[in-house]
């Protein structure tokens, strides 16, 4: 049987929520059960390129988000009830990580769509942070990564995935509303590539328009990996200022929709959730990439 994403994603969020609620073993366990059946490598690449349509160099470019509090979750998502949270500045990608980036960094591109200007694909979260220390290294950075335990050093002054808030912080660029645009004459179709108009496979970066603090495909294209473990009701138990995730879990946080997924999925305060991939050599979704960010140690702030 063929993984899917979307089905097993969200079976994994149902038995959590149910376990949280303290619902009968006998749910829960048929839940489990049914996502373990799911679980399956994914389709192998295959050699089908799509033509170049964007003119977005491959070197790397930045934005520097300013520090601040914004009103972090959606009132529609049982996962993600709205609260305050502070963010301190920052610096991100203004562009997914591309291929030709990932091949230069880690001298192999693992993707399936390939174009050197599409985003990489095909990465498990162990593999965006393999990136991100082998990035710091090439740039003279220390890396926030320790690669045997996996735990992130955030005073580090390297590369390093954003924590879900600073994704959502990022994505929102000051805005309150469901999606970034509710409050211009921009619509989904003009900012973000999801299954009505992705015609089957990702598209280049920086094609669609950029959200009002000048970053690309924020929403859609490939799903987002984010630093943090996920939990379903870990926004029940958040601190305000600069929060990191659960310290433990069994799966890590993406956002921002993908390809192939729906309309719906492209919202600032939606959650999904997907397994590490610690040492899963047959991982192969094509919906999840990354960006990564950097914030300077306190002591240079």
């Amino acid at each position: 049987m063929q993984a899917n994403p979307a089905q097993s994603g969200r079976l994994r969020n149902l038995a959590e929520l149910l376990i949280t609620m303290r619902c009968p073993d006998i749910f829960t366990t048929t839940l489990v059960a049914a996502l373990a059946l799911l679980q399956s490598c994914e389709r192998q690449p295959d050699s089908a390129a799509p033509a170049l349509n964007s003119e977005v160099s491959a070197d790397a470019s930045f934005v520097e988000i300013p520090g601040g509090q914004f009103i972090m979750g959606d009132e529609d998502e049982v996962d993600a009830p709205p609260h305050e949270v502070s963010v301190t500045a920052f610096t991100i990608d203004k562009y997914l990580v591309t291929q030709e980036l990932y091949e230069k960094i880690m001298g192999e591109n693992p993707s399936r769509w390939k174009g050197p200007r599409n985003p990489v694909e095909q990465v498990r979260w162990s593999d965006a942070v393999k990136f991100c220390n082998k990035r710091s290294e090439a740039e003279g950075f220390e890396p926030c990564y320790d690669l045997e335990t996996w735990a992130c050093n955030f005073e580090a002054n390297g590369y390093r995935l954003p924590t879900e808030a600073e994704w959502e912080y990022a994505c929102r660029a000051g805005t309150t509303t469901p999606q970034f645009f509710n409050n211009s004459s921009q619509e989904l179709e003009d900012v973000a590539w999801f299954d009505k108009n992705s015609s089957g496979r990702p598209q280049p970066v920086g094609v669609k328009e950029p959200n009002s603090w000048g970053l690309y495909d924020v929403y859609g294209n490939v799903w987002e990996w984010c630093n943090d473990f996920y939990k379903v009701d870990y926004y029940q138990e958040s601190p305000k200022d600069d929060p990191t995730g659960p310290t433990e879990g069994d799966t890590k946080v993406v956002r921002g929709g993908a390809w192939r997924f729906s309309a719906d999925t492209c919202r600032s305060g939606n959650r999904y959730n997907e397994s590490p991939g610690y040492v899963d050599a047959c991982f192969g979704y094509d919906i999840y990439g990354f960006r990564c960010v950097r914030r300077e140690p306190a002591e240079a702030r």
